[in-house]
């Protein structure tokens, strides 16, 4: 019998994730926004805590961001008490941030409470609490791919905004290669890639249909893939089965499937050549949507 392809765990996609984030400038991408452009969205949004005699609620749905939100937040609004909710199913990028924050020493007017749960799921357990909380910020990072109804999803958190809140949703470009790939070489994904293929386009298509006044940053990434090339790499295993969100599909994938994303990902659409490597391009949208 011929083993099948499946889907990857959460354990298998920490894992197959670090090895993007190692070869990429996503953070980079990330923090080039919150130094340019975060400080004057987060100064302008929450004209309330001017005085410091309001905590600043903040919700975070997944962990793109670690503390560097929160300290932008802190700059931004110096002595006042930070709220944050943490929305996020994983338990290992759970355990990785709790142990960020045990060894961060500037936390001490900062809050936390965590919700182990999908964005869905916490979605379920507000309903049902009748819990009326607002949020001066919320930010949905990289997130909205793995989500079942993405314009209901944009919505129910859009009505946590405070008055003068922003909601920050980051999402991969039009302009990058996995729209591209997406598009054009999507007979080129195995099946068990079981999320949403969305760009930012998709996403400004259901913001205007909701009403919702929204302003884009673009910012350039890329991705070194070239070890995907080197038979037998076990880095380029890992960044495969990341980009499929399958479990060792070098190893498991027909050969003509296999091909087919290797010469997709080479084309001047996806990837450029710099240096001899391979560099995808992974550039991100950041989406500011205003309450």
């Amino acid at each position: 019998v011929i083993p099948s392809m499946r889907s990857l765990t959460a354990e298998e996609y920490v894992e197959a994730f670090k090895s993007f984030l190692d070869h990429s400038t996503e953070h980079q991408c990330m923090d080039e926004f919150n130094k340019e452009e975060m400080p004057n969205i987060m100064a302008r949004s929450t004209v309330l805590h001017v005085n410091g005699s309001f905590p600043l609620a903040v919700l975070f749905t997944g962990l793109g961001a670690d503390l560097k939100m929160i300290r932008i937040l802190q700059a931004a609004h110096p002595g006042v008490f930070i709220d944050n909710e943490i929305v996020e199913p994983n338990p290992q990028h759970v355990a990785a941030y709790k142990e960020l924050i045990n060894q961060a020493p500037d936390l001490q007017n900062v809050s936390f409470i965590w919700h182990q749960l999908t964005s869905s799921e916490y979605e379920q357990q507000v309903k049902e609490e009748g819990t009326h909380k607002k949020f001066d910020f919320i930010h949905m990072i990289q997130m909205l791919y793995r989500v079942e109804d993405i314009p209901n999803t944009i919505k129910f958190f859009h009505s946590r905004l405070d008055h003068h809140g922003k909601l920050l949703i980051i999402i991969l470009s039009d302009s990058s290669g996995w729209a591209s790939l997406w598009k054009k070489y999507r007979h080129c994904l195995p099946s068990t890639d079981s999320g949403h293929y969305i760009t930012s386009n998709g996403i400004m298509d259901i913001l205007k249909r909701l009403g919702f006044q929204y302003r884009v940053f673009e910012f350039p990434s890329g991705w070194d893939i070239t070890e995907c090339f080197i038979e037998g790499d076990p880095v380029g295993g890992l960044m495969m089965d990341f980009l499929t969100g399958t479990k060792n599909f070098l190893g498991m994938a027909p050969l003509g499937l296999r091909q087919g994303l290797q010469e997709a990902l080479c084309q001047p659409e996806c990837s450029s050549k710099k240096d001899g490597r391979i560099i995808f391009s992974n550039n991100l949208s950041m989406i500011v949507v205003e309450s």
